[in-house]
Order: structure tokens, then sequence, then C-alpha cells
């Protein structure tokens, strides 16, 4: 049975588009008011008027999660104007493939600012109003949701800087979560495989044949499919907590 998410506040990090718009949109036709953050704002302002428009509650915050002051203001003004969270999907991702060897360091220090530091930041930023909303009404439980990535759990030629940038999604997730449970902050990571989303427009040319080869014939996820999987795990019951969530296309290997 899936509760609603009726009197909460959710915040979506990389709401501009894929799977962090996909999930604003699932978890405020579940009732949670949204906070949507990402540095595309009219992107933004076009998802909360639909959300809007179809009843729910969105919130526009135009930021940059890799610059520690817009993180925290982000997570502060969630608070502020909507008087509450509890429930963080940090989605804000980048994925620069290509091999190691001659690698433009640009985009290795891009990948652990986006991917790590900056979901880091709003962990870091949320985690006292996650642990206050789990001491009380309307649910008394939090969640945080980390996404990671298949490239958190193996290592490929060709993604050895995305892979230590997911890798270390998951490891920092277990931790946090060893060390919440007990006061009902349900700290998740969902590893989603390949995507229908903007994150291939990213990589080099000269990369994305080898990409294109070793997906070819598998007809790739959508956003709405990590989306549900997502409030699956926000919609537990109290006392089920979905510590890590593996979702690929059928078709995929590996």
């Amino acid at each position: 049975m899936t509760e609603r998410l009726d009197g909460t506040v959710a915040l979506v990090t990389g709401a501009s588009s894929g799977i962090g718009e996909a999930t604003a949109r699932t978890l405020a036709g579940l009732g949670a008011a949204v906070a949507l953050v990402a540095r595309r704002k009219e992107r933004l302002d076009r998802l909360a008027a639909d959300i809007e428009g179809s009843g729910g509650r969105a919130l526009v915050i135009e930021a940059d999660v890799t610059d520690r002051g817009q993180a925290l203001g982000a997570v502060l003004r969630t608070a502020e104007e909507l008087g509450r969270i509890d429930t963080v999907v940090n989605n804000a991702g980048v994925m620069l493939l290509g091999p190691i060897e001659d690698a433009p360091l640009e985009e290795w220090e891009r990948m652990m600012s986006v991917n790590l530091m900056g979901f880091m930041y709003i962990a870091h930023a949320s985690l006292p109003h996650l642990l206050k909303a789990a001491e009380g009404p309307p649910r008394q439980v939090a969640d945080l949701v980390n996404i990671s990535s298949t490239a958190g759990r193996y290592a490929r030629s060709g993604a050895g800087v995305y892979n230590v940038t997911k890798f270390g999604v998951i490891a920092f997730t277990e931790s946090l979560r060893q060390e919440v449970t007990k006061r009902h902050v349900r700290v998740s990571v969902v590893e989603p495989g390949a995507v229908t989303t903007e994150l291939a427009t990213h990589i080099r040319p000269e990369v994305l044949p080898a990409l294109a080869q070793r997906l070819a014939g598998v007809e790739r996820m959508a956003p709405e499919d990590i989306a549900d999987a997502i409030a699956y795990i926000v919609t537990r019951p109290r006392r089920v907590a979905v510590n890590e969530m593996l979702v690929r296309p059928t078709e995929q290997e590996v």
C-alpha cells in the first residue's frame, strides 16, 4: 500500500530535466509541496506552472549545488518558505566519460564538484531539517534519497572518475544511514542503469560510439521509471526502510 505525502515538503535537486523533473512531478502528485532546485530557472518555472496547474505547490530555487553557499541557501529557503523538509532527493549529477589517459582534468573536477561535493553539501544542510521532521507528524519519518548509478557498482574502462563519484555516493549513503537510522531518517541510494536523459549529451563526441555500442539493442528506461522507484522508497510505512535499489533496463546485462 502506498502512503500519500500530504502535509510534507520535498526538495529535489537537478529538477530541471530527466529524473529530477519526473520525480518532482511524482512527489507533487502524491501530495508533497516540492522545492525545485537547479540552475536553469526557465525550465523550473515551466515545471512549477505544471505542478500548480494540477493543484500542487512548487517553489522554484535557482541554484548551483556545487557552490556551498547556494546549496545551503536552497535548503534554508525551502525550510523557510515551505515550512519544513521531509524528503530530499539528491539527483543533480553529470556523466563525463572517456579514457583516464590524456583526459581533460576540467571534466574530472566538474564531476567531483557536482556528483560528490554538491550532493554532500545538500545532504549536510538538509539533515537537521530531516531529523526534526522525523520527530513529529504527519509521518514521523523522513527520507534522504541519493542517486548513484550502476557505475557505483561496476568499474568500467573509460568511466574511471565517474565510477569514483558514484561509488562515493553509495559509501556516503551507507555511512550516514548507520548514523541516523534509529532516529527515523531513512537514507537510501538508487542505482539506475541506462535511462533516457540529458546525461549523454555531456559526453565528448569521440566517446559516444563506445557508449552506443555497449547499449546497442537495449531499450533504455524513462525518467518516470526511476521516479516511480523513488516514490516507492519514500512512501513506505515508518517501519520499512529501502536502503538500496538497483534498477536496470530488462536487456542491460551490467
